[in-house]
């Protein structure tokens, strides 16, 4: 396991993403500052919890697809605090020889990384604490684990609207999918605001007073991500509606869509 001593202490002084979207899935991993902001945002779109677990079921549904379509290396940056089953289990029952790189930044993600750690025999699993905004670390670190000569599925669930246009977030895709091998794939999924562009404003605006970044994008903006890769069928999706054979409905209140896009692109 991969860390930065600097960065094991756990600042409560602010929401984090990773602990709100623990809160939002029923776990107990988090602190009042944020439980505070997710019922807060919980006022602007009452179905926050349903987002979270149709999030995590695309997960399920995506590595599922991977893994029969042969991969057997990944990269998750933006892990978040770990529920079963994770990536990693659902690649090694697949494929018992699968080889799993998480990376986070909050240490409470390292608190639980054991957790984490658990592979098979045959496979491998490590933790890098890291931030998503530095790519060269990440590809250093993930590097002593998997082997980038080889296909490897880039996952980044959830993460990229917390990184604005000034982070860069376009560009540290594309450094990361650039040392990908040929075969590889990229799978995003994505807050958006096409459905209600008011609503997804006022979020960002509660985050911003915390110090935090929303960067809800467009259908569009989402596939914007995907240059230069082919698109898995159907292409750019509602979160929800990517392959729900390979899972279980997730049940959500009312009839509106959830809003959040998801896709999954091979790079040639």
């Amino acid at each position: 396991m991969t860390q930065d001593p600097a960065a094991v202490r756990i600042d409560t002084s602010r929401p984090h993403p990773a602990r709100m979207y623990d809160w939002f899935l029923g776990g107990k991993d988090n602190y009042p500052v944020d439980e505070e902001m997710a019922r807060q945002l919980l006022t602007v779109d009452a179905r926050g919890r349903d987002m979270a677990r149709v999030n995590r079921a695309f997960m399920h549904r995506a590595i599922r697809w991977l893994s029969a379509n042969g991969v057997r290396q990944y990269l998750d940056i933006g892990t978040g605090i770990p529920t079963e089953p994770n990536l990693h289990q659902i690649a090694q029952r697949a494929a018992p020889e699968s080889r799993i790189v998480y990376c986070d930044n909050d240490p409470i993600v390292l608190a639980h990384a054991a957790a984490l750690l658990r592979s098979t025999p045959e496979g491998a699993t490590e933790y890098i604490q890291a931030d998503a905004r530095d790519p060269e670390l990440i590809l250093e670190r993930a590097g002593k684990v998997l082997d980038f000569d080889r296909p490897i599925a880039l996952s980044m669930l959830a993460l990229l609207h917390f990184v604005g246009d000034e982070d860069g977030a376009y560009d540290l895709v594309g450094k990361l999918v650039d040392k990908l091998a040929s075969g590889s794939y990229l799978v995003l999924s994505h807050v958006t605001g096409d459905f209600d562009p008011e609503g997804a404003a006022k979020a960002a605006g509660m985050y911003k007073a915390r110090g935090l970044t929303l960067r809800p994008r467009s259908r569009e903006e989402l596939a914007a991500f995907f240059d230069g890769l082919e698109l898995v069928e159907p292409g750019v999706s509602l979160t929800a509606e990517w392959h729900p054979e390979l899972g279980e409905v997730v049940p959500v209140q009312g009839d509106d869509p959830i809003p959040g896009w998801a896709a999954v692109g091979r790079k040639r």
